[in-house]
């Protein structure tokens, strides 16, 4: 019995406690003071006005470079190799000595050469001589016709046989020339391929080492037919008659941006059916010699200049399944979404051909926070006065 009784008090005791809750909220909200909430306020945000100003577009390419000239030095005649007078990798002026062939072989045909001449020179004066008294002979009748035809003969062999000797003597000390092997222009030299010692220009020419001139540089690329046309087109000019203000720029692999500025040299005189392409080449000074042949070089190359055009921040755009949006502040801070139409990057500045105007404000700063539709507390970004502040 008093198992029961106790779990009745307890049953008592929850709906007592029940009922006096429910009173206590009856209470609060009868005759308790109302409780009102009020709305958040407008997120703060940054908002800029486009910049307006000029762009020029550019069109970009990949290519390598080559040097302005390379030229293999070789061994033109036969011999052994006797000295070299270089450090490879160094750069060496035109007529600079680089290699000797042992030149005692040369030396002596060079000497049986002049020996040659010498000789047909005595045997022309000699046979001249001779002309000579015959001809005051026949007049006495002391000779006949025939012997004078003769000594003629003998004149004209020895002036032909002079000419042979005199060329023999030129090839003779062109060939001892050779032995002392030159650079034949102003550039950087290699190393040199044959070592001292073995026997060269046997059996055809040997190259010796290589000189390329890379101060200018070249640039080659290829860019494609259409954008060929656009380029032509833009600058109103033709293949034929190519522009004399043609800039180029360039940038290696390990480089921010173009640094380099050259201009535009060369454009093949026809487009490569296999691959749709021409190729078209550019010189940079290279005064620091920073280039050098072979190396993977970026290129651009300006096309038209944009006339006031907008450009905003790059971080200001997002991206939906519309494409690219900016979020604009309009009059009344209520945010709308805009779908624009992208140009070209410069810096951190993006070009907008479309979907903003000079005077709007697009938020810039607290993208995560604006919602379109609803308002924002807009605050201008310091020193953007931008196309708007025009």
């Amino acid at each position: 019995m008093s198992f029961i009784h106790i779990g009745r008090r307890k049953g008592l005791t929850r709906a007592s406690l029940l009922v006096a809750v429910a009173a206590a909220f009856s209470a609060f909200g009868c005759g308790g003071t109302e409780v009102t909430t009020e709305p958040p306020a407008p997120p703060e945000v940054t908002v800029a006005y486009p910049e307006q100003r000029d762009v020029t577009n550019y069109l970009e390419f990949t290519g390598q470079t080559r040097a302005f000239e390379a030229v293999e030095v070789v061994a033109r005649i036969p011999g052994v190799l006797e000295e070299m007078h270089f450090e490879p990798s160094k750069i060496v002026q035109e007529g600079d000595l680089l290699f000797v062939i042992e030149p005692e072989p040369y030396i002596a045909s060079r000497d049986a050469a002049d020996a040659d001449v010498k000789t047909w020179e005595a045997e022309l004066v000699r046979a001249n001589a001779d002309l000579e008294r015959l001809e005051q002979a026949i007049q006495t009748n002391a000779v006949s016709a025939q012997e004078v035809d003769r000594a003629r003969a003998d004149v004209q062999q020895a002036e032909a046989n002079l000419l042979g000797a005199r060329a023999g003597l030129d090839q003779a000390e062109i060939n001892l020339e050779y032995t002392q092997v030159r650079s034949p222009i102003t550039g950087m030299v290699s190393r040199n391929v044959v070592d001292v010692g073995n026997l060269v220009g046997s059996g055809g020419s040997t190259v010796l080492t290589t000189v390329m001139r890379i101060k200018p540089i070249y640039a080659y690329f290829d860019m494609s037919e259409r954008y060929l046309l656009e380029a032509l087109s833009a600058r109103d000019i033709t293949v034929a008659d190519p522009p004399e203000d043609a800039p180029a720029y360039l940038g290696l692999a390990n480089e921010e941006g173009w640094p380099h500025e050259g201009q535009i040299d060369y454009i093949d005189n026809t487009v490569n059916t296999n691959t749709g392409t021409i190729q078209i080449r550019a010189v940079f000074p290279n005064d620091r010699g920073q280039l050098f042949p072979g190396l993977f070089a970026r290129l651009r190359l300006p096309v038209t200049i944009e006339e006031g055009a907008l450009l905003v921040s790059e971080q200001a755009l997002g991206t939906d399944l519309g494409g690219k949006y900016l979020l604009i502040v309009g009059d009344d801070d209520v945010v709308e979404l805009r779908h624009v139409e992208l140009g070209a990057l410069e810096g951190e500045l993006r070009v907008i051909r479309s979907g903003i105007e000079a005077r709007e404000r697009y938020i810039i700063n607290g993208l995560q926070r604006a919602r379109p539709g609803l308002p924002v507390t807009p605050t201008m970004q310091p020193g953007s006065a931008g196309a708007g502040g025009r």
